[in-house]
């Protein structure tokens, strides 16, 4: 029976994970937990955390699957990226490949990717490095996603308020949620529109706290610890900037407007001006054709399976590294100074949660 471990550092991993524990129930293996640093309030009584490094080593996972860019080095088992989110350049590099996506740390052992750009790309890196593989599975959260009837252009009743879903992500160079909360505050307020708002978990808490302030009959404010993909649906559009929470709605075949975005292109509707938001969403509502076969287009783009399956490719791609890979590579750098650094940061995220200053 294997033993799996999900390192944790920020809310967002819960939904990514949890598809890959079902996977592993559903193969009778065990799972467990480990969050540094943020909530554990979205844990279940069904889900086992463990609380220390020594229950961590005492569990002695077999592989510890991890959506951020950093994990304790060691942790028993292989290391697992599997990725918070998909392969664009949300920052405005030169090009996409300058990302922080491509930025090898020396901490995995195996890449999980989603599509085939991605993964050529890994698979070079995996071949300078030699000290990493690379398998392209697709990413664990799309599958329930994927897996549900909901696509396509929402059925409303007669009468009933077009939904949009709101999202944004909380660096100050690409964030829209200070200029449009009095824009929102007006549309919902306006009845033409209803809304359902979520922010990222390190926006700043004034700007959290403005926005959920206009909680009311025609909005509705989301905590960013709450499991979003089972709302998703519920929205006829999306309003965002640069998150890319915007790319997984797309998956639903539903358009994303957004607010002076870093990653423009033909998939979605983008506008610079607050005053010409409302005519944006309207425009959205028509589902343009064209914007339509551009969003399918850039789906395909980013992620290569539409089966729903990643889950489960991930964990046979963790049994193939070990039986056949794991022995064919190179030890890792010896990376002295971001192992101090890693150390540190544990103790530090650790503390952060004893004391009860984790968000």
């Amino acid at each position: 029976m294997r033993r799996y471990l999900f390192f944790v550092n920020q809310p967002y991993s819960y939904s990514i994970l949890r598809p890959l524990q079902d996977e592993i129930r559903r193969r009778g293996g065990e799972a467990a937990w480990f969050v540094a640093g943020c909530t554990t309030a979205p844990l279940g009584p069904d889900e086992r955390r463990l609380t220390t490094v020594k229950e961590v080593m005492a569990f002695n996972a077999d592989a510890t699957f991890v959506p951020g860019d950093w994990v304790p080095y060691f942790f028993p088992g292989i290391k697992v990226e599997v990725f918070h989110g998909m392969a664009r350049n949300k920052r405005g590099h030169s090009s996409e490949d300058e990302s922080d996506h491509y930025r090898i740390r020396g901490w995995f052992d195996l890449y999980c990717t989603h599509a085939r750009k991605d993964t050529a790309k890994f698979q070079e890196l995996a071949e300078l490095h030699q000290h990493f593989s690379v398998t392209h599975t697709g990413w664990p959260k799309l599958d329930p996603l994927l897996t549900q009837p909901l696509h396509g252009k929402r059925h409303r009743a007669e009468g009933e308020l077009p939904v949009v879903f709101y999202a944004s992500t909380f660096s100050r160079s690409v964030t829209s949620a200070p200029a449009l909360a009095e824009k929102i505050a007006s549309l919902a307020s306006s009845g033409r529109w209803k809304f359902i708002v979520t922010l990222h978990p390190k926006m700043d808490p004034s700007v959290v706290e403005e926005y959920r302030s206009l909680a009311g009959e025609h909005l509705r404010f989301v905590e960013s610890d709450e499991d979003l993909l089972p709302i998703l649906p519920e929205a006829d559009i999306m309003l965002c900037d640069t998150s890319s929470i915007m790319f997984e709605f797309m998956f639903l075949d539903r358009p994303v407007v957004t607010f002076r975005t870093k990653m423009p292109g033909p998939y979605l509707i983008d506008v610079d001006r607050v005053e010409n938001l409302e005519g944006a969403l309207e425009k959205a509502l028509e589902y343009p054709q064209d914007l339509m076969a551009a969003t399918r287009a850039l789906c395909d783009d980013l992620h290569s399976f539409r089966d729903g399956h990643s889950s489960a490719r991930v964990l046979d791609a963790v049994e193939d590294f070990i039986a056949n890979k794991r022995s064919t590579l190179r030890e890792k750098p010896l990376n002295l100074l971001r192992k101090i650094k890693v150390r540190r940061r544990l103790r530090r995220e650790l503390k952060k949660m004893r004391y009860g200053s984790a968000p």
